[in-house]
Formats: C-alpha cells, structure tokens, sequence
C-alpha cells in the first residue's frame, strides 16, 4: 500500500513538473489584455528620444486603462530597445509578435530601423505604426508598392527637404547652399537630395556638399571647404549631437552662413551643447512647441516625469492615439482589421490631424512648422508647405 502511495505522489509530482514547463509562469486567459509593442532607443545616442516615446506610451495606457481600456479590455505595454541598429530591430519586433503576441507595434524613430522589420510585419501580418521615421522606404518599396503592414505618423524626407529649400530660397532669400550630411544615414540622404532637388529648380546653387558618418566628432576639414564656397546657407540634416558639433565648429572658423534643419534637431540636449552657435538657425518641424493645444500634454509629461517632452513624444501620442482609434472602429483585436482600420480613421493629435492614405500609409495633407532659435528657444514662426 506504501508502495502505490508513493507511486501516486510520484507521478502528481510528475504531472506538476511537466505542466509547470509546459506553461512557465501563470499567464492571465487569452483576451484578457490588448497587448501593444513598442520599439525604439533606449541606450546610445538616440535614447533622449526613445526614453520620451516609450515615457508617453507608457503614460497614455495608464490614463486609457483608467478610464476602462479599449474594448472593455485592459492594454498592455511591451517595449523593446533597438539600442539603434536595424538588426536588432528585427529582433525586437519578432519577439513582440511570436513571443508577446501583441496587436500592433509603435515605433520606432529612425528609418533605417522602420525599414528593416517590413519583411517580419508582412510575415506575421502585424501591423507597425513608425513615430518620426521619415525615409519614403518606410511605407513604399523601390517598385512603388505600398506595404501592407507599414504605417506612419509623419510626413516624409522629400517634403520636408523641400519645405527647408523653399522656406531658405523664398522666404529667407538665400540664394547659395552647402550642404552637410550623414553618409550612412538613410534620413540624411533623403533630406538632402530633396532639398538639392528643389532648392536648383527654385534657382538657387549648391555650392558645396561634405559628408561625414555618424560617430565623427571632428568636421573642420569639411567645414573649411564648405567656408572657401562662401555659402549664405548650411543645410544640416543629421541629430542633435551631430549638429552640435559641426555648429559650433562652424562657427569657430568664422562661418556665418545661416543654418537649416530638420526634425532630427529638437532636442533639450542641443541647446545646452550648442546654444550660441544654432541662434538664429531654422528647422522645418512637425509642430509648434508652444501651442497652447500641446499644452496639455506637456504639463502631464513634465507631472509624471519631471522631464521636458521631446519631439518624439508628441508623434508617439499620435501614433497612440491613431491605434486607439483603429482598434476601436475594427471592434477587435485582429491585426488584420486593425491594419485595415487604420487608413480608415483620422484622429485630431498635437501635430495636426491624422489621416493616413491608403496608396502610401503616410499622413494626409500635413503641413510643416518653420521653427527658430532664438535665445536658446524654439520661435515658430508659420506653417509653410509646398506642393
């Protein structure tokens, strides 16, 4: 009789061992949470941004989970650090989707990464909601065919190089550009060769182009040649950390030309690395920072984070608030209805409203915020668009 006893407390033991690998971990029911990816940086140089985006996402879940969630269903946040790099954005994104299960994914930032997880999003049908990834290769591929699975919250490098351009040429009158850009950087060399495209066709000259790879710390030597061509503008399409540098390296060999940008220059860190050299620089920008619209959500950012918001965060809360709207309109939690909810919703964000094409996944009809810097501070100065 021992014997059997034992023999039974045996195999319970057994039964529980087998159930316990088999499952891990008690999991909450299937359905019970909607559960939302997000990827981006959170270590290297960009993670002043990737902090911002995944701060806000996390703080937009908690003000929806309070006030019920989405489909009566709690939501659940996952987030990822690509530390930057294309491949382990890859791998970021097929853990969200085979490990995490989640509905969709945010992010990330930069175009090289957004490009990078297309071939993962088609294979699992999940789709990705990229934040301030400007490249035309993030929703369209080099045949012309729209990506299915591919969306975005911004608009792209080929207008905003030729906002910078036609604001340079016509509003500002400045009729010789260099240009200084990020080799490797597929968001540099979409800026640039737009704003080349635009700024010629206008009638004005490109004096000299420099190029340099993201880590360089040193740009005299493609300063000095940029100085003998005596241009009257600079563009500048790289980050914060970058044109920090080059700025006021410029300005130590006695350049004067006015400098232009884009929306890769926002950032805290810029004015405390930079402040002197960028006064009176331009940047085409998605929004206005003063707003007094976006000012709600700054004050609740700086309430729950005791830190200034950046750009990202205010695409991160449209990108937020566009999936919220889709999952909404697809009543499900079906990737699939809400890939195609998503260009069949249009949401009021900070940066304008959202209404995303069906041929191309980008926003529709979105102007650009020509912004200044002036004492150490973003002056917007107009929306200006080109056609």
């Amino acid at each position: 009789m021992r014997k059997k006893v034992l023999s039974l407390v045996s195999l319970l033991l057994i039964l529980t061992m087998l159930l316990s690998a088999c499952g891990g971990k008690t999991a909450a029911p299937a359905g019970e949470t909607i559960k939302i990816g997000w990827i981006g940086s959170l270590t290297g140089d960009q993670a002043v941004w990737g902090t911002c985006e995944s701060n806000t996402i996390k703080m937009l879940i908690e003000e929806v989970n309070a006030k019920g969630g989405i489909l009566g269903k709690q939501v659940e946040g996952i987030y990822y650090d690509t530390k930057g790099d294309a491949a382990e954005a890859v791998n970021a994104t097929k853990r969200l989707i085979t490990q995490d299960g989640v509905v969709a994914i945010l992010g990330p930032n930069a175009s090289g990464q957004a490009i990078s997880i297309s071939a993962v999003l088609e294979q699992y049908k999940v789709p990705d909601i990229a934040t301030v990834a400007t490249n035309p290769k993030v929703t369209v591929s080099d045949d012309g065919k729209v990506k299915e699975y591919n969306f975005r919250v911004c608009f792209i490098d080929p207008y905003q190089g030729a906002v910078a351009a036609g604001y340079a040429y016509d509003k500002l009158g400045l009729k010789n550009a260099a240009v200084l850009y990020d080799v490797a950087s597929d968001y540099s060399q979409g800026f640039t060769e737009y704003f080349e495209k635009t700024f010629t066709e206008k009638g004005g000259k490109i004096v000299a182009k420099e190029g340099f790879k993201e880590g360089d710390v040193d740009f005299r030597p493609q300063l000095s040649k940029i100085k003998e061509a005596n241009p009257d503008v600079i563009l500048m399409p790289y980050y914060y950390k970058e044109v920090a540098l080059s700025a006021n390296q410029a300005r130590e060999l006695g350049i004067k030309a006015t400098l232009v940008g884009g929306d890769g220059w926002p950032s805290d860190q810029l004015m405390t690395m930079a402040k002197d050299a960028i006064e009176g620089s331009y940047i085409v920008n998605h929004l206005d920072f003063n707003d007094p619209e976006v000012k709600p959500l700054q004050d609740a950012y700086k309430a729950k984070y005791n830190l200034s918001m950046e750009l990202n965060g205010y695409m991160a809360n449209d990108a937020f608030l566009l999936l919220q709207a889709a999952i909404t309109a697809a009543n499900s939690t079906d990737p699939v209805k809400i890939t195609e909810a998503l260009t069949q919703v249009s949401v009021k964000g900070v940066t304008g409203t959202i209404q995303l094409s069906k041929e191309n996944h980008n926003p529709v009809g979105k102007q650009a915020a020509i912004v200044k810097i002036e004492n150490g501070g973003y002056v917007f100065q107009e929306k200006y668009g080109v056609e």
